[in-house]
């Protein structure tokens, strides 16, 4: 991977042009609403030289935090800084219930942000999918014909499908504006990206270095900077995370939560080190860090063109610790994340300024899992054996049609069939479907069993019509099952194995809050449930560009500020 040469004088004065060009065509079919300028037209010096004038905004800033809630939000107001959260709420817009539909991943849900569509459109429901031919699971975005910087991971963008708000940035300035991404999962970071990024890093889990695909060209010195010289393998035995308030402070606490404040570090003898660093607020406070690392060294937004930072946080519960309740935790990652706005809030500031800079923030559904409860409180539970129903199952197709291997495996909620056995059999696939659903109904811990006919047909519950929408036919398994809440999905076929390391299902909501913080928006509030994939569109009319490719929703409109 190479840094971008610097572009003679006669490139730079083509360049000027290009801007112009698509500027006046971008004018020509944005709506009457968009043909204002994002703010009082601004007239400074651009990075080439000649003076421009701002018509559109010159920064736009997307933070994507994983397991971010209203609830918490509104309930720790009164312990955020007057530039984080705060600032967002009374002086932007508020989306409380932006709803995905179905229990997406992280993953699934950023990338239905940053298209506008849906994973049965857009190419991702999951962050890993499974190989039949393998018969192993693999990253959803894994793309073999690339390589990775500092890390042996290959990544790229190819499957996701359609474009995103990232790739739609660089289109309308002709490629000179810069897009980045910083997240500490790699699909994330990519998805961020998009297709036409300048680079998407993220954080490797086994050497703690910031790592890319060579499917981006540009390293940033901020990034070089932390993988040859502060690197973080040096720095974390240093870093240790606890309570940045008196536990008094920290609302809603019963008295005994308040007796003991935690402590988490990350030495070097523990393997898990780097992984429990990234879902961490230490984490969250790296990534924002060489955000505004960005801003300043990369000169984004003053450069006379639209530029777009992308940040990857999380406030998921943490899931290394030894308690199950890790409510301190996440109200402490809460309030971190809130300083860590209000730091990138001030570097735009000192950059091209707020009034020429639009700032979203956007939740993502956190894990579904959690630890099990202790055997103490008597809660409901039972652990269902992928593995055992694959024998069973087989066993009773087996016996109605005859010798062979008709389940070839189970992967994240899906039995996936062996079509090519049925084939060879003379069968009909959609008679075993049904029948393999038939069965799995009748084990214990499966609520229910829905075949992928029963889905794409919006046949499969009160839930058809978004579990249609965000199933990829390519990706999707044969029959789906629903597993009781309370219970462990284990690996192991000896069922009673209480092994503590397998995630308790549990039914979670899949909405998440967006805000939105743009000069010519004024403050608003919308209660009702809003379809997750209007909000690329929406993000797309502030800056003034076209949507996503496959955006196919009606972007909400607000009032203008005064």
């Amino acid at each position: 991977m190479s840094s971008r040469k610097n572009h003679p004088i006669s490139t730079r004065l083509a360049s000027v042009l290009v801007v112009s060009l698509v500027s006046i065509g971008i004018g020509a079919f944005t709506p009457v609403f968009a043909s204002r300028p994002v703010a009082a037209p601004n007239t400074k010096k651009g990075a080439d030289g000649p003076n421009y004038t701002l018509t559109r905004p010159a920064l736009v800033v997307g933070i994507f935090v994983e397991g971010l809630d209203a609830d918490y939000v509104n309930l720790l107001r009164d312990n955020f800084t007057k530039n984080g959260f705060n600032r967002f709420i009374s002086d932007g817009v508020t989306i409380e219930d932006v709803n995905y539909g179905t229990d997406l991943d992280a993953t699934a849900a950023t990338a239905m942000l940053m298209t506008g569509a849906a994973p049965s459109v857009n190419g991702v429901p999951a962050a890993r999918a499974w190989d039949t031919e393998t018969r192993s699971d693999y990253p959803i975005l894994l793309d073999q014909a690339k390589i990775g910087n500092f890390t042996d991971e290959t990544f790229s963008p190819a499957s996701l499908r359609v474009s995103t708000i990232s790739d739609e940035v660089r289109i309308a300035d002709g490629g000179i504006g810069l897009v980045h991404s910083v997240a500490p999962d790699a699909q994330v970071a990519i998805i961020l990206a998009g297709h036409a990024g300048n680079s998407g890093f993220w954080l490797n889990e086994f050497n703690g270095k910031w790592s890319t695909s060579t499917y981006y060209r540009d390293v940033p010195a901020a990034i070089a900077k932390r993988n040859y010289g502060i690197t973080l393998s040096s720095r974390l035995d240093t870093i240790s995370w606890t309570p940045s308030i008196p536990l008094d402070l920290y609302p809603d606490l019963p008295d005994y939560k308040k007796q003991f404040p935690f402590r988490h570090n990350f030495p070097a003898r523990d393997p898990n080190r780097f992984r429990a660093f990234k879902v961490s607020a230490p984490g969250n406070h790296e990534v924002a860090e060489i955000g505004i690392d960005y801003i300043s060294s990369l000169n984004l937004g003053g450069r006379g063109v639209t530029d777009m930072l992308n940040l990857g946080f999380n406030v998921s519960p943490y899931p290394y610790g030894r308690d199950t309740d890790t409510r301190v935790e996440t109200m402490d990652a809460y309030i971190r994340l809130d300083s860590d706005i209000a730091n990138i809030v001030q570097a735009i500031e000192k950059g091209p300024g707020m009034a020429n800079s639009v700032v979203f923030i956007a939740g993502t559904p956190g894990p579904s899992g959690g630890k099990r409860e202790d055997d103490r409180w008597n809660i409901p539970a039972g652990q269902f054996s992928p593995k055992r129903a694959i024998s069973l199952l087989n066993i009773y197709l087996i016996a109605i049609h005859g010798n062979g291997e008709y389940v070839s495996g189970y992967y994240d909620g899906y039995f996936f069939l062996n079509r090519k056995q049925i084939k060879e059999n003379g069968l009909d696939e959609r008679t075993i479907r049904r029948e393999s659903a038939e069965f799995l109904t009748r084990m214990s811990g499966v609520t229910a069993a829905y075949t992928i006919d029963d889905i794409l047909e919006r046949r499969a519950g009160e839930d058809a019509h978004a579990l249609q929408r965000n199933t990829s036919i390519d990706h999707a398994g044969d029959v789906m099952i629903v597993v009781n809440p309370g219970w462990q999905i284990t690996d192991s076929s000896a069922e009673g194995s209480n092994d503590s390391q397998f995630p308790t299902i549990r039914n979670v909501a899949t909405t998440s809050p967006v805000y939105i913080l743009a000069p010519t928006v004024a403050p608003a509030k919308i209660d009702s449930p809003v379809d997750a994939r209007v909000i690329a569109p929406t993000v797309t009319r502030i800056l003034r560009i076209r949507s996503p490719n496959a955006a196919s929703l009606p972007p909400l409109r607000f009032p203008k500020r005064k």
